[in-house]
């Protein structure tokens, strides 16, 4: 497996609220993160480091997942213990009342991924069947849409496109979403923050499914074009490439 995570301030924020990172375990599985901190005092930061500390720490100390169930409940208890220390966090700090984050991790062996989502930062997946958003967001918009009180097209310029329904620290013992599904060879993910689906476009991020080469070069394409679409918020993006054989024999890495 490749790897390739990218967090840029964008061109209207005083400062980085976004966090993430790529991360292997002793056994090579990998894990990436990805979240966009909201809330306080400038304290949206705290927040979302806190959440990828919490599953950076405690995926340097675990062993190899065998199958979807016993990665499914490690990402899913972690993000758990995440979210209570955030919570407990700001209620200790005054000026962190009310801070949370979003997030969205995927656990990504040689044989499946699994897939863990609070709140509107996604994933996406590039497979045999095409290209889609396998995260559904946790937002208030998307449930009018859901709901079939507005369109697709009016959400995207909805006055409360960004109220959350869940996030992370706002509550204790919060669960995210998760789900698992094959990870074949020349499979990719992609997880990203607001940041980025909210100026590039479905289309444009199913580049995803045929890029060749350097992936540094597909992401610093993907948050130029936000950035030249106002760059309003922070942009963060991690991708996980499922190398063909072939690729392996080569030593791409």
């Amino acid at each position: 497996m490749i790897e390739y995570y990218l967090t840029d301030q964008g061109r209207v924020r005083t400062h980085n609220e976004d966090a993430g990172g790529v991360f292997r375990n002793h056994s090579g599985q990998v894990l990436a993160v990805a979240a966009d901190g909201m809330g306080g005092h400038q304290a949206g930061d705290v927040a979302s480091r806190m959440a990828v500390d919490v599953l950076h720490k405690e995926w340097e100390h675990t062993g190899s997942f065998q199958t979807p169930n016993g990665a499914e409940e490690w990402i899913k208890e972690t993000i758990r213990s995440a979210n209570n220390e955030i919570k407990t966090y700001a209620s200790e700090h005054e000026e962190c009342a009310g801070m949370g984050t979003t997030i969205v991790a995927a656990i990504c062996t040689e044989q499946f991924v699994s897939i863990a989502h609070i709140g509107d930062s996604r994933c996406y997946l590039a497979n045999a069947y095409g290209f889609k958003a396998v995260t559904e967001d946790h937002s208030l918009v998307n449930e009018l849409v859901r709901s079939g009180q507005i369109t697709e097209e009016q959400a995207e310029h909805h006055p409360r496109k960004n109220v959350l329904l869940k996030a992370l620290g706002t509550e204790y013992d919060l669960f995210p979403d998760v789900q698992s599904m094959e990870w074949d060879p020349d499979n990719r993910v992609l997880l990203c923050t607001d940041g980025l689906t909210n100026k590039v476009s479905h289309e444009e991020l199913s580049g995803l499914s045929d890029h060749e080469g350097d992936w540094s070069d597909f992401a610093r394409s993907l948050v130029e074009r936000a950035n030249e679409r106002g760059g309003e918020d922070n942009i963060t993006l991690a991708i996980v490439h499922h190398l063909p054989p072939q690729g392996e024999k080569e030593g791409v890495d």
